[in-house]
Protein backbone atom coordinates (compact mmCIF):
# COMPACT_ATOMS: atom_id res chain seq x y z
CA UNK A 1 0.00 0.00 0.00
CA UNK A 2 1.09 3.25 -1.03
CA UNK A 3 1.66 5.78 1.40
CA UNK A 4 -1.67 5.50 3.29
CA UNK A 5 -0.30 6.78 6.62
CA UNK A 6 0.63 9.90 4.67
CA UNK A 7 -3.38 10.15 5.16
CA UNK A 8 -3.97 10.62 8.24
CA UNK A 9 -4.62 13.72 10.04
CA UNK A 10 -4.54 14.99 6.51
CA UNK A 11 -8.36 14.86 5.40
CA UNK A 12 -8.63 18.23 6.31
CA UNK A 13 -6.44 21.56 6.24
CA UNK A 14 -7.98 24.87 8.57
CA UNK A 15 -4.27 26.67 7.91
CA UNK A 16 -3.70 27.69 4.19
CA UNK A 17 0.38 27.43 5.70
CA UNK A 18 -0.67 23.51 6.19
CA UNK A 19 -2.42 23.57 2.84
CA UNK A 20 0.82 24.89 0.51
CA UNK A 21 4.54 24.69 1.38
CA UNK A 22 6.26 25.08 -2.24
CA UNK A 23 9.07 23.07 -2.78
CA UNK A 24 9.26 23.11 -6.50
CA UNK A 25 7.81 24.98 -9.22
CA UNK A 26 7.90 23.74 -12.81
CA UNK A 27 7.69 26.72 -15.21
CA UNK A 28 7.55 27.73 -18.84
CA UNK A 29 10.72 29.31 -20.18
CA UNK A 30 9.27 32.86 -20.59
CA UNK A 31 7.47 33.06 -16.84
CA UNK A 32 9.98 35.75 -16.39
CA UNK A 33 8.09 38.03 -19.11
CA UNK A 34 4.96 38.38 -16.69
CA UNK A 35 4.34 40.68 -13.82
CA UNK A 36 2.80 37.99 -12.03
CA UNK A 37 4.86 35.06 -12.85
CA UNK A 38 8.00 37.28 -11.28
CA UNK A 39 5.59 37.94 -7.83
CA UNK A 40 5.13 34.31 -7.64
CA UNK A 41 9.00 33.22 -8.28
CA UNK A 42 9.85 36.05 -5.75
CA UNK A 43 7.39 34.68 -3.09
CA UNK A 44 8.96 30.91 -3.25
CA UNK A 45 12.71 32.29 -3.59
CA UNK A 46 13.84 28.85 -2.39
CA UNK A 47 11.80 26.74 -4.67
CA UNK A 48 13.38 24.21 -6.83
CA UNK A 49 12.67 25.77 -10.36
CA UNK A 50 12.42 23.15 -12.93
CA UNK A 51 11.87 24.54 -16.81
CA UNK A 52 9.73 22.90 -18.96
CA UNK A 53 8.22 23.46 -22.36
CA UNK A 54 4.75 23.74 -21.59
CA UNK A 55 2.66 23.29 -18.64
CA UNK A 56 0.40 20.34 -19.69
CA UNK A 57 3.51 18.48 -21.05
CA UNK A 58 5.49 17.17 -17.85
CA UNK A 59 6.38 13.77 -18.39
CA UNK A 60 6.88 13.38 -14.42
CA UNK A 61 3.24 14.40 -14.23
CA UNK A 62 1.47 14.18 -16.84
CA UNK A 63 0.12 10.60 -17.23
CA UNK A 64 2.56 9.17 -15.01
CA UNK A 65 1.08 6.51 -13.05
CA UNK A 66 4.23 6.48 -10.60
CA UNK A 67 2.60 9.61 -9.53
CA UNK A 68 0.78 8.19 -7.29
CA UNK A 69 3.26 6.83 -4.79
CA UNK A 70 4.02 10.87 -4.03
CA UNK A 71 0.22 12.27 -4.43
CA UNK A 72 0.04 14.07 -1.62
CA UNK A 73 3.51 15.29 -1.73
CA UNK A 74 2.80 16.71 -5.49
CA UNK A 75 -0.25 18.23 -4.26
CA UNK A 76 1.41 20.12 -1.00
CA UNK A 77 4.49 21.03 -2.20
CA UNK A 78 4.84 21.33 -6.35
CA UNK A 79 3.54 24.29 -8.24
CA UNK A 80 3.10 24.68 -11.81
CA UNK A 81 3.45 28.09 -13.79
CA UNK A 82 2.17 28.80 -17.44
CA UNK A 83 0.61 31.28 -19.84
CA UNK A 84 -2.92 30.32 -20.82
CA UNK A 85 -3.06 30.81 -24.88
CA UNK A 86 -6.56 29.67 -26.27
CA UNK A 87 -8.95 31.76 -24.62
CA UNK A 88 -12.87 31.31 -24.90
CA UNK A 89 -15.49 31.26 -22.76
CA UNK A 90 -17.89 28.34 -23.01
CA UNK A 91 -21.42 28.23 -22.92
CA UNK A 92 -22.85 27.13 -19.56
CA UNK A 93 -26.28 26.45 -18.40
CA UNK A 94 -26.38 25.30 -15.18
CA UNK A 95 -24.74 27.18 -12.60
CA UNK A 96 -22.89 30.19 -14.59
CA UNK A 97 -23.98 31.64 -18.55
CA UNK A 98 -20.51 31.03 -19.29
CA UNK A 99 -17.29 29.15 -18.04
CA UNK A 100 -14.64 31.62 -18.46
CA UNK A 101 -11.03 31.14 -19.72
CA UNK A 102 -9.07 29.51 -16.62
CA UNK A 103 -6.67 31.43 -14.64
CA UNK A 104 -5.63 28.23 -13.05
CA UNK A 105 -6.16 24.57 -13.18
CA UNK A 106 -5.37 21.48 -10.84
CA UNK A 107 -5.68 21.85 -6.95
CA UNK A 108 -4.08 21.54 -3.94
CA UNK A 109 -6.50 19.65 -2.43
CA UNK A 110 -7.41 16.14 -3.05
CA UNK A 111 -11.16 15.01 -3.14
CA UNK A 112 -11.09 11.35 -3.98
CA UNK A 113 -14.37 11.84 -6.55
CA UNK A 114 -12.42 14.70 -8.32
CA UNK A 115 -13.05 14.38 -12.03
CA UNK A 116 -9.38 16.92 -12.40
CA UNK A 117 -6.68 14.83 -12.02
CA UNK A 118 -7.49 12.91 -15.45
CA UNK A 119 -7.13 15.86 -17.21
CA UNK A 120 -3.20 16.38 -16.30
CA UNK A 121 -1.21 14.01 -14.20
CA UNK A 122 -2.40 12.23 -11.16
CA UNK A 123 -2.26 14.33 -8.56
CA UNK A 124 -2.23 17.21 -10.81
CA UNK A 125 -0.91 20.22 -8.54
CA UNK A 126 -1.95 23.11 -9.44
CA UNK A 127 -0.99 25.27 -12.02
CA UNK A 128 -1.28 29.06 -11.90
CA UNK A 129 -1.19 31.06 -15.69
CA UNK A 130 0.49 34.13 -14.94
CA UNK A 131 -0.55 36.48 -18.15
CA UNK A 132 -3.73 37.76 -16.38
CA UNK A 133 -3.83 40.45 -17.89
CA UNK A 134 -4.86 39.06 -21.41
CA UNK A 135 -7.52 36.78 -19.52
CA UNK A 136 -9.07 39.75 -18.00
CA UNK A 137 -9.07 41.58 -21.05
CA UNK A 138 -10.73 38.97 -23.27
CA UNK A 139 -13.37 38.43 -20.05
CA UNK A 140 -14.06 42.52 -19.93
CA UNK A 141 -14.23 42.18 -23.76
CA UNK A 142 -16.30 38.52 -24.34
CA UNK A 143 -18.81 40.21 -21.37
CA UNK A 144 -19.86 43.83 -23.22
CA UNK A 145 -20.32 42.02 -26.53
CA UNK A 146 -23.04 40.39 -24.01
CA UNK A 147 -24.81 43.62 -24.00
CA UNK A 148 -27.59 43.73 -20.69
CA UNK A 149 -29.24 40.92 -19.29
CA UNK A 150 -32.57 41.23 -20.40
CA UNK A 151 -34.63 38.11 -19.32
CA UNK A 152 -34.03 36.60 -15.56
CA UNK A 153 -33.31 33.27 -15.77
CA UNK A 154 -32.45 30.48 -13.06
CA UNK A 155 -28.93 31.16 -13.05
CA UNK A 156 -29.74 35.07 -11.92
CA UNK A 157 -32.09 37.40 -12.28
CA UNK A 158 -30.01 40.64 -13.65
CA UNK A 159 -26.41 39.59 -14.82
CA UNK A 160 -24.38 37.44 -17.09
CA UNK A 161 -22.45 34.92 -14.32
CA UNK A 162 -18.87 33.63 -15.56
CA UNK A 163 -17.40 30.51 -14.12
CA UNK A 164 -13.75 31.37 -12.82
CA UNK A 165 -13.31 28.09 -10.86
CA UNK A 166 -14.31 24.84 -13.06
CA UNK A 167 -10.74 23.24 -12.81
CA UNK A 168 -9.24 24.01 -9.41
CA UNK A 169 -10.20 26.05 -6.22
CA UNK A 170 -10.17 29.42 -6.15
CA UNK A 171 -9.98 29.84 -2.33
CA UNK A 172 -6.45 28.30 -2.85
CA UNK A 173 -5.30 29.75 -5.42
CA UNK A 174 -5.52 33.49 -3.65
CA UNK A 175 -2.60 32.11 -1.32
CA UNK A 176 0.03 31.82 -4.44
CA UNK A 177 -1.09 35.37 -6.03
CA UNK A 178 -3.83 37.84 -6.89
CA UNK A 179 -5.11 36.23 -10.15
CA UNK A 180 -8.37 35.93 -8.15
CA UNK A 181 -8.48 39.34 -6.30
CA UNK A 182 -8.08 40.80 -9.93
CA UNK A 183 -10.89 38.98 -11.32
CA UNK A 184 -12.87 39.97 -8.21
CA UNK A 185 -12.54 43.96 -9.02
CA UNK A 186 -12.64 43.38 -12.54
CA UNK A 187 -16.33 41.88 -11.82
CA UNK A 188 -17.05 44.35 -9.19
CA UNK A 189 -16.97 47.24 -12.16
CA UNK A 190 -18.55 45.59 -14.79
CA UNK A 191 -22.12 46.85 -15.31
CA UNK A 192 -23.74 43.71 -16.37
CA UNK A 193 -21.66 40.75 -15.08
CA UNK A 194 -20.96 38.83 -12.06
CA UNK A 195 -18.49 36.13 -11.39
CA UNK A 196 -18.99 32.84 -9.43
CA UNK A 197 -17.00 29.87 -8.09
CA UNK A 198 -17.35 27.00 -5.69
CA UNK A 199 -14.83 26.15 -2.65
CA UNK A 200 -14.20 23.29 -0.48
CA UNK A 201 -11.62 25.67 1.26
CA UNK A 202 -12.11 28.78 3.36
CA UNK A 203 -9.74 31.47 3.05
CA UNK A 204 -10.42 34.52 4.97
CA UNK A 205 -8.09 36.99 2.95
CA UNK A 206 -11.22 36.68 0.61
CA UNK A 207 -12.72 38.81 3.19
CA UNK A 208 -11.34 41.79 2.40
CA UNK A 209 -11.92 42.09 -1.26
CA UNK A 210 -14.31 44.23 -1.78
CA UNK A 211 -16.90 42.13 -4.43
CA UNK A 212 -19.69 44.60 -3.98
CA UNK A 213 -21.92 41.99 -4.48
CA UNK A 214 -20.64 40.78 -7.80
CA UNK A 215 -19.24 37.87 -6.61
CA UNK A 216 -21.34 34.39 -6.34
CA UNK A 217 -19.35 32.16 -4.04
CA UNK A 218 -20.54 28.65 -3.79
CA UNK A 219 -19.87 26.61 -0.45
CA UNK A 220 -19.57 23.14 -1.18
CA UNK A 221 -21.72 21.46 1.39
CA UNK A 222 -22.05 17.32 2.52
CA UNK A 223 -22.80 15.72 5.42
CA UNK A 224 -19.92 15.76 7.87
CA UNK A 225 -18.86 11.94 8.33
CA UNK A 226 -18.68 11.49 4.53
CA UNK A 227 -16.75 14.78 3.79
CA UNK A 228 -14.29 13.62 6.49
CA UNK A 229 -13.66 10.26 4.01
CA UNK A 230 -13.48 11.44 0.87
CA UNK A 231 -13.21 15.46 1.00
CA UNK A 232 -9.15 14.78 1.38
CA UNK A 233 -6.80 18.23 2.32
CA UNK A 234 -10.51 20.68 2.80
CA UNK A 235 -12.04 22.95 5.33
CA UNK A 236 -14.34 20.69 7.75
CA UNK A 237 -18.07 21.39 6.48
CA UNK A 238 -18.58 23.17 10.12
CA UNK A 239 -16.23 25.59 9.38
CA UNK A 240 -17.86 26.00 5.84
CA UNK A 241 -21.08 26.66 7.18
CA UNK A 242 -19.60 29.00 9.91
CA UNK A 243 -18.54 31.69 7.60
CA UNK A 244 -21.38 31.78 5.16
CA UNK A 245 -22.51 34.11 7.14
CA UNK A 246 -19.65 36.86 6.87
CA UNK A 247 -19.40 35.95 3.39
CA UNK A 248 -22.57 37.69 3.07
CA UNK A 249 -21.71 40.84 5.15
CA UNK A 250 -18.50 41.01 3.23
CA UNK A 251 -20.61 41.22 -0.02
CA UNK A 252 -20.42 38.50 -1.83
CA UNK A 253 -23.40 36.61 -2.49
CA UNK A 254 -23.18 33.26 -0.61
CA UNK A 255 -24.92 30.18 -2.55
CA UNK A 256 -24.35 26.37 -1.35
CA UNK A 257 -23.54 23.50 -3.92
CA UNK A 258 -24.42 20.37 -2.38
CA UNK A 259 -22.20 18.13 -4.37
CA UNK A 260 -21.15 15.16 -5.16
CA UNK A 261 -24.30 13.39 -3.56
CA UNK A 262 -23.26 9.79 -2.70
CA UNK A 263 -25.92 7.63 -1.29
CA UNK A 264 -24.59 5.05 1.50
CA UNK A 265 -27.03 3.79 4.05
CA UNK A 266 -28.12 6.23 6.41
CA UNK A 267 -27.50 8.90 3.83
CA UNK A 268 -30.50 11.15 4.33
CA UNK A 269 -30.68 11.31 7.84
CA UNK A 270 -27.07 12.68 7.58
CA UNK A 271 -28.23 15.32 5.54
CA UNK A 272 -31.42 16.06 7.95
CA UNK A 273 -28.18 16.69 10.53
CA UNK A 274 -26.34 18.91 7.63
CA UNK A 275 -29.95 21.37 7.03
CA UNK A 276 -30.45 21.21 10.93
CA UNK A 277 -26.83 23.23 11.54
CA UNK A 278 -27.51 25.06 8.52
CA UNK A 279 -30.80 26.36 10.03
CA UNK A 280 -29.09 27.08 13.38
CA UNK A 281 -25.87 28.84 12.01
CA UNK A 282 -27.15 30.79 9.07
CA UNK A 283 -28.54 34.44 9.75
CA UNK A 284 -31.90 35.47 8.17
CA UNK A 285 -30.43 37.71 5.16
CA UNK A 286 -27.91 34.59 4.32
CA UNK A 287 -31.30 32.45 4.46
CA UNK A 288 -32.48 35.44 1.88
CA UNK A 289 -30.27 34.81 -0.44
CA UNK A 290 -29.29 31.43 -0.50
CA UNK A 291 -29.51 29.20 -3.33
CA UNK A 292 -27.63 25.71 -4.15
CA UNK A 293 -27.69 23.14 -7.23
CA UNK A 294 -27.50 19.26 -6.42
CA UNK A 295 -25.42 16.70 -8.09
CA UNK A 296 -25.57 13.01 -7.48
CA UNK A 297 -22.38 11.25 -7.76
CA UNK A 298 -20.50 10.25 -10.97
CA UNK A 299 -17.44 8.47 -10.81
CA UNK A 300 -14.61 7.34 -13.45
CA UNK A 301 -13.40 3.63 -13.90
CA UNK A 302 -9.64 4.86 -14.38
CA UNK A 303 -9.67 7.06 -11.23
CA UNK A 304 -11.10 4.49 -9.31
CA UNK A 305 -8.13 2.44 -10.29
CA UNK A 306 -5.85 4.96 -9.49
CA UNK A 307 -7.89 5.94 -6.13
CA UNK A 308 -7.11 2.11 -4.95
CA UNK A 309 -3.52 2.86 -4.67
CA UNK A 310 -4.07 5.93 -2.21
CA UNK A 311 -7.26 6.28 -0.94
CA UNK A 312 -8.97 2.70 -1.32
CA UNK A 313 -11.56 3.34 1.52
CA UNK A 314 -13.00 5.72 -0.20
CA UNK A 315 -13.75 3.53 -2.85
CA UNK A 316 -16.16 1.42 -1.13
CA UNK A 317 -18.58 4.26 -0.92
CA UNK A 318 -17.51 5.75 -4.64
CA UNK A 319 -17.30 2.48 -6.46
CA UNK A 320 -20.68 0.83 -6.17
CA UNK A 321 -21.06 -1.58 -9.11
CA UNK A 322 -24.28 -3.14 -7.69
CA UNK A 323 -26.21 0.10 -8.18
CA UNK A 324 -24.54 2.16 -10.45
CA UNK A 325 -24.45 1.77 -14.33
CA UNK A 326 -21.62 2.53 -17.15
CA UNK A 327 -21.89 6.17 -18.75
CA UNK A 328 -19.30 7.28 -21.41
CA UNK A 329 -18.21 10.87 -21.88
CA UNK A 330 -17.83 13.04 -25.03
CA UNK A 331 -14.26 12.32 -24.75
CA UNK A 332 -15.47 8.43 -24.14
CA UNK A 333 -13.81 8.59 -20.68
CA UNK A 334 -15.92 5.28 -18.63
CA UNK A 335 -18.05 6.98 -16.20
CA UNK A 336 -20.25 5.32 -13.71
CA UNK A 337 -23.66 6.86 -12.09
CA UNK A 338 -26.52 5.45 -10.37
CA UNK A 339 -28.74 3.57 -11.94
CA UNK A 340 -31.73 5.58 -13.48
CA UNK A 341 -35.09 4.31 -11.25
CA UNK A 342 -32.23 4.53 -8.17
CA UNK A 343 -31.15 8.19 -8.78
CA UNK A 344 -35.40 9.19 -9.59
CA UNK A 345 -35.06 8.06 -6.33
CA UNK A 346 -32.97 9.32 -4.35
CA UNK A 347 -33.48 12.93 -6.15
CA UNK A 348 -36.67 13.21 -5.23
CA UNK A 349 -35.92 12.13 -1.64
CA UNK A 350 -33.14 15.00 -1.29
CA UNK A 351 -35.65 17.55 -3.00
CA UNK A 352 -38.39 16.66 -0.57
CA UNK A 353 -35.91 17.18 2.83
CA UNK A 354 -34.76 20.46 1.50
CA UNK A 355 -38.47 21.81 1.07
CA UNK A 356 -39.16 20.82 4.51
CA UNK A 357 -36.07 22.01 5.79
CA UNK A 358 -34.78 24.68 4.17
CA UNK A 359 -37.73 26.07 2.66
CA UNK A 360 -35.77 29.45 2.05
CA UNK A 361 -33.06 27.69 -0.29
CA UNK A 362 -33.94 27.80 -3.92
CA UNK A 363 -32.63 24.90 -6.08
CA UNK A 364 -31.07 25.70 -9.29
CA UNK A 365 -31.32 22.19 -10.39
CA UNK A 366 -30.88 19.04 -9.31
CA UNK A 367 -29.60 15.69 -11.35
Amino acid sequence: MVRYWLLIGMLHEKNIDHLLTIHEIYHEPNIHEYARGREILARYPDAKLIEVKTHNQIPELFGFAGAVEDWLWNKKNVLILGAKHSLSARPNTRSSHWVAPSQSNGCAMSCSYCYVPRRKGYANPITIFVNIEKIMGYLERHAGRQGKKLIPDHIDPEYWVYEIGENGDCSADVAICDNVKDLIHLFSGLPNAKLTFATKFVNRDLLTYDPQHKTRIRFSLMPHQMSKLVDVRTTPISDRIAVMNEFRQAGYEVNASFAPVIFYEGWLEDWRKLFDEMNNVLDEETKRQLATEIIFLTHNQQLHEVNMDWHPKAEEVLWRPDIQQVKYSQTGQRNVRYKNNLKRELVNELLNLCTEMIPYCSIRYAF
